[in-house]
């Protein structure tokens, strides 16, 4: 496939992810709109992109990302991440997600 495909092909995924994202937002949202945790937010958003099975955005897992580089990319975006503001993951639980990804081992490294 030529990389201009594979572009396109990653920016349409890209495109119909977010979508997928914000209507589960309310499904996995605790009463008073916070999330259940870190570990919350990364299964039912970053995921969907980020785990090793998909291919749309890199591997988080075992990179040990500072806390503030992925709130920063959460909030601003960058090329085919949609900028996730403050009314879609509040900012305690864009510092719980960011934590979580941050101490996620390598995913050759998980225990079975």
């Amino acid at each position: 496939m030529s990389a201009i495909r594979s572009k396109v092909i990653s920016f349409a995924v890209a495109g119909l992810a977010l979508p997928v994202a914000l209507a589960t937002f309310s499904a996995s949202a605790s009463g008073d709109g916070q999330w259940k945790g870190g570990e919350d937010v990364y299964q039912k958003v970053c995921g969907h992109c980020h785990e090793t099975k998909g291919d749309i955005g890199p591997v988080l897992a075992g990179r040990s990302l500072p806390p503030a580089y992925i709130s920063y990319r959460v909030r601003n975006g960058y090329l085919a991440m949609p900028a996730f503001p403050a009314s879609f993951i509040d900012d305690a639980s864009l510092q719980q997600v960011s934590d979580y990804i941050q101490q996620l081992p390598a995913p050759d490294q998980e225990q079975k």
